[in-house]
């Protein structure tokens, strides 16, 4: 894989998580200004982030699988690497500098789109509980991707099936299913109805990660071969024919 294949990639990735923390971000500073009701405001920033996921899966997993989330990439390069086919160590690092990049440049982008003041968050969310519903949330998203990879859905169907199951998620989960280490990091860069303090945030990563652990497990002994499917989870990415050349 040549350089300028690698950069389009990680490009798409940082790009796709800034976009989808904007949308979080900027959509709970909308749906605070516009409604006093937390149920209703909760329900306009599900609603957005969920119709936004999808868009930017439909967009950008051809490019670079449309991971988005540390966690996910994790997944593609532990269930790939026995047969060659998952993502590489080292563009795996790419990734995830590029995702966390791209989370913290969504929310200052919210935050300047809705003249907000860049301030790190003061709300608390890491409880016994919301440390629980961390591990439930992100084990779901995980073993769902690799289940759609194992599938081999289309992608409008793995682009719907994702977005729904975050806007689900936001309400059967008490932390309101963050379930992604990147976008957790950025939305400490706002200080809104979206964000979260930088107490919570270790408590958070720990959860996902071991949330992740679970997920991939659980995909193992339920998709036994799929590790054989598992390159670019979301979206399978197709090399041109020149970036097969360069490989």
């Amino acid at each position: 894989m040549n350089m300028i294949t690698v950069l389009r990639r990680a490009g798409a990735e940082l790009l796709g998580t800034g976009l989808l923390v904007t949308v979080v971000v900027g959509s709970g500073i909308a749906a605070s200004r516009l409604s006093t009701d937390p149920g209703l405001q909760l329900l306009e920033n599900s609603i957005a982030t969920a119709l936004g996921l999808g868009v930017l899966i439909l967009l950008l997993g051809p490019v670079s699988g449309a991971h988005f989330n540390p966690v996910v990439s994790l997944a593609d390069t532990i269930l790939g690497r026995r047969h060659g086919t998952g993502l590489p160590l080292t563009l795996l690092g790419l990734y995830v500098v590029a995702q966390v990049v791209g989370g913290i440049g969504g929310s200052v982008l919210a935050n300047a789109m809705f003249a907000t003041p860049i301030a790190i968050s003061t709300t608390n969310r890491a409880t016994p509980e919301t440390f629980l519903a961390e591990i439930v949330a992100t084990a779901g998203l995980v073993l769902l991707i690799i289940g759609l990879a194992r599938a081999h859905r289309s992608t409008p169907v793995i682009a719907a099936a994702v977005g729904s199951y975050i806007g689900a998620a936001y309400w059967f989960t008490s932390s309101t299913s963050f379930a992604n280490p990147a976008v957790t990091i950025g939305r400490v860069f706002t200080d809104t109805f979206a964000g979260i303090a930088p107490a919570s945030v270790l408590p958070f990563l720990a959860a996902q990660f071991l949330g992740a652990v679970i997920g991939i497990f659980l995909a193992l002994l339920l998709f036994p071969h799929a590790a054989t499917s598992a390159d670019d989870l979301t979206v399978s990415h197709t090399l041109t024919d020149s970036e097969k050349d360069s490989s």
